[in-house]
């Protein structure tokens, strides 16, 4: 079966200081935090937060540095959890995401072999907080732009079937190479959709976050066959 990449995005709302919401001041109890230096952090504009609750896991970069991932592994079929990663950086930043719904095999079905064999939905926010002035300065929302690098099942049909691994088609792509590279063209990848709470159904570590209103759920247009992302986001 031939393989092509299917580009998909996610968004980002740029907000002006004077109408942001100021952050929470509770950390979230099922939170980690990590503080890396970014390259040369030591002439460094300010530092900052980044609030991110995702089902089911992801992982963040600013720019080529590892900034941390969610505390609970992808192998964990239900993990609902808030994470809260904080960093030195200058503005322009870009945030480089990996972002993952679980899938038990290939199949990109879950509860395999019990009555709730499913194919999973996936859905993910954040929150970008300048630390010097306790402002929200970006969200999730819709001008982030992301690449579909992992989707399955391409035939639904097959959520229910008794061998889904010998029914159910995938399509997997690498990751281009350098994508987290400063000056990298993700001018191809394309725009997504944003959701409701009411249609992502957040759990647990969501509600452990005061979210800013503007901050909206994010994935592709089909989060269910659509398992693995990566997300771009430039903060000017």
């Amino acid at each position: 079966m031939t393989c092509w990449p299917r580009a998909l995005a996610l968004s980002l709302w740029l907000l002006p200081l004077a109408c942001a919401a100021p952050s929470p001041s509770p950390s979230p109890a099922d939170a980690s935090t990590t503080t890396p230096p970014l390259p040369d952090a030591g002439d460094v504009a300010g530092r900052f937060r980044v609030d991110v609750w995702a089902d089911n896991w992801f992982a963040l970069w600013v720019g080529e540095v590892k900034v941390g991932e969610d505390s609970v592994p992808i192998t964990t079929e239900r993990s609902f959890n808030a994470e809260r990663l904080t960093f030195a950086g200058s503005r322009p930043l870009t945030l480089n995401f990996v972002v993952k719904d679980y899938t038990q095999n290939e199949t990109g079905l879950e509860y395999i072999g019990l009555p709730n064999q499913q194919m999973g939905d996936g859905g993910f926010i954040f929150q970008l907080v300048d630390l010097a002035t306790g402002k929200v300065v970006a969200v999730s929302s819709r001008a982030t732009r992301c690449l579909v690098i992992d989707e399955a099942p391409l035939n639904p049909a097959c959520e229910k079937a008794v061998n889904p691994s010998q029914t159910c088609l995938s399509r997997r792509v690498p990751e281009p190479a350098g994508w987290r590279a400063p000056g990298f063209d993700a001018s191809a990848w394309e725009a997504a959709t944003d959701y409701t709470a009411a249609q992502v159904g957040p759990k647990d570590g969501y509600f452990s976050i005061a979210w800013d209103p503007a901050a909206q759920f994010v994935w592709t247009a089909n989060r269910k066959a659509d398992n693995t992302l990566l997300c771009m986001v430039t903060v000017p």
